[in-house]
């Protein structure tokens, strides 16, 4: 590419006058007469998939990084390579010349984005955050995440990727696709869950599918990681006993919207979430769990409870029978009063 450059150059050189030179050079490649040298806005210049070279020119004289927009459009049509801007977020250094800064646009790495994925999310959630840092619609997110082809490419027996959005702080260009974050979050957790983990859920009975269900309730149940092994713990035994989990969070699942204190009525809802009705596990996952509520399934606490209730202060009291479990609920009803 240089070599093109040097002898397109050499070409316009070869028939003009030296003051003509001076100026050629200083039109193209002396910083600071068109790029500020200094005071360049803070707010990074954005340039979007599909957009056309006059508008990023625009945009960037808009913003106050040039004076001029005709020398950069010159100088591209010179310089035809850098007529493909990649899209990116970009934080433009001061001071370059016409050349320097196209070049700077064609070639430099983009920005990336600090995005958080908070333990205990659902996807919708995951959709508003990925879509406040990175330049994609929360909805167009949301599409993806029901998408059967991507689904089966990725290994996944579910109808969405609900459970799979391994937490965590990651780095992502600003122009990711929904599919790109979609396939680094799904591969994180197969990272995470690597063949001992693999053989420690299926001494457990359960596949990729249902620890991460299972997961995912207890993320919903407590806060509190050293109370997971124990609530684990008392699901695992229900489902080894035959019983109804009846695990709140998944009824208010099923009801949508944000979690509330659940009503009678609501245990009723027909849904194949609402785990007050029907045996077994709900069929995915109705959070995207943390490392630390996978662990507790994997490993639960050996106890012999089968209920437990909020505490009302924070925490849970565990019962072995229905008897002290309805003590424990008196106990959470005088704690709230």
């Amino acid at each position: 590419m240089h070599d093109t450059i040097t002898s397109r150059f050499l070409f316009l050189i070869s028939s003009i006058t030296i003051p003509s030179l001076m100026f050629l050079a200083a039109f193209f490649f002396i910083p600071g007469w068109n790029v500020a040298y200094e005071g360049l806005p803070h707010e990074k210049i954005l340039v979007r998939k599909g957009a056309s070279l006059r508008s990023i020119i625009t945009s960037i004289h808009d913003k106050g990084v040039i004076q001029h927009e005709r020398p950069l459009l010159i100088t591209a049509g010179l310089f035809p390579e850098f007529r493909n801007i990649k899209p990116g977020r970009y934080s433009i250094p001061p001071g370059l010349s016409n050349y320097g800064l196209l070049s700077y646009l064609r070639h430099h790495p983009q920005d990336e984005e600090r995005v958080m994925i908070p333990e205990g999310m659902r996807q919708e959630r995951i959709a508003a955050i990925i879509a406040s840092r990175l330049d994609i619609d929360s909805l167009s997110f949301i599409k993806s995440t029901a998408d059967k082809t991507l689904l089966a490419e990725l290994g996944v027996e579910a109808d969405s990727f609900e459970g799979y959005y391994f937490p965590g702080t990651y780095n992502f260009p600003w122009t990711s696709t929904s599919e790109e974050v979609i396939r680094f979050l799904v591969n994180r957790f197969r990272l995470f869950y690597n063949d001992s983990l693999q053989a420690a859920a299926s001494g457990h009975g359960l596949d990729e599918l249902e620890l991460l269900t299972l997961a995912s309730i207890v993320e919903a149940e407590t806060p509190l990681d050293e109370e997971k092994p124990l609530i684990a713990g008392v699901y695992l035994n229900r489902l080894r006993k035959n019983m109804k989990i009846q695990a709140d969070p998944t009824v208010q699942y099923a009801l949508g919207g944000e979690p509330r204190r659940l009503l009678y009525k609501d245990l009723t809802i027909d849904s194949p979430y609402n785990t007050y009705k029907h045996k077994g596990l709900p069929p995915a996952p109705i959070c995207n769990p943390g490392a630390s509520s996978i662990m507790a399934v994997l490993n639960p606490a050996e106890t012999e409870y089968l209920y437990f209730v909020a505490t009302g202060t924070g925490g849970h009291y565990f019962a072995k029978t229905f008897k002290e479990h309805a003590e424990n609920v008196k106990k959470y009803r005088s704690n709230r009063r």
